[in-house]
Parts: C-alpha cells; structure tokens; sequence
C-alpha cells in the first residue's frame, strides 16, 4: 500500500539530513518505506553519536534546522534524558538518533530491509 507523501516531505528530509550533518552525525541512513506494508511511517532516517552529549547535539539540531527553514517542529520527541537513543517523530519521517552501540543492538536498519535505503557520506 503506497502512503500519500505530504508536499514538502522531500524538503523536510532535506532538512533533517543537513541538519544532521552539521552535528557530523555518523554513517546517516534514509529508509522509503512508503511501499512497504503495514508502515504508518513514510521515512525513517538513522544515525548514530559518538557520546551522548554528541546524540543531544544531533538530536537539538534535528529539532530545531527544520523550524528555522521550514517552519515544521517534531510532533513528538522521546529519550533526550538519557540520549542512548532519541526519537523525533514528524509524523510521515521519524529520526532515530542512536548511540553507537545502542543502533548496533537494535539494528532498525535490519528489521525495515523491506524499504529503499539511501545511505549518506559522512562529512
């Protein structure tokens, strides 16, 4: 079942990319799973720290890049008290910021094979 994509989805991932990489998030993963089934999501977007004040500072960036050029905040933000693992949730994208060992463990990346990934060079 393909999943309507809102306009400005494409610019919002953009955002959420840039705004990552300006926080020299690491080893940055998109996944389309807009023709997978069952997916409530249109993208997830991973990427992991290297500490978890590394995460906080990916995780504020991620929630503050996109306001400033798009005007769209996260809908909901979970796991900033112990930045391990910090959800971003913007309704049709959700940002997974892990902490390396933790993105390891829950390996998100195998569990949605099913979607189109697109993997992102480090800066």
């Amino acid at each position: 079942m393909k999943k309507k994509t809102e306009p400005g989805d494409e610019k919002l991932l953009e955002a959420i990319i840039e705004s990552i990489r300006d926080k020299k998030g690491k080893n940055i993963v998109s996944i389309d799973l807009r023709e997978v089934d069952n997916s409530i999501f249109d993208y997830f977007v991973i990427c992991h720290g290297t500490s978890t004040t590394h995460v906080s500072a990916i995780s504020e960036s991620v929630e503050t890049k996109p306001k400033e050029l798009l005007g769209i905040r996260p809908a909901h933000v979970e796991g900033l008290q112990n930045s391990q693992w910090v959800l971003l949730d913007f309704s049709g994208i959700v940002v997974h910021v892990f902490l390396e060992d933790q993105r390891a463990f829950y390996r998100l990346e195998d569990l949605w094979a099913d979607g189109k990934t697109k993997i992102y060079e480090d800066v």
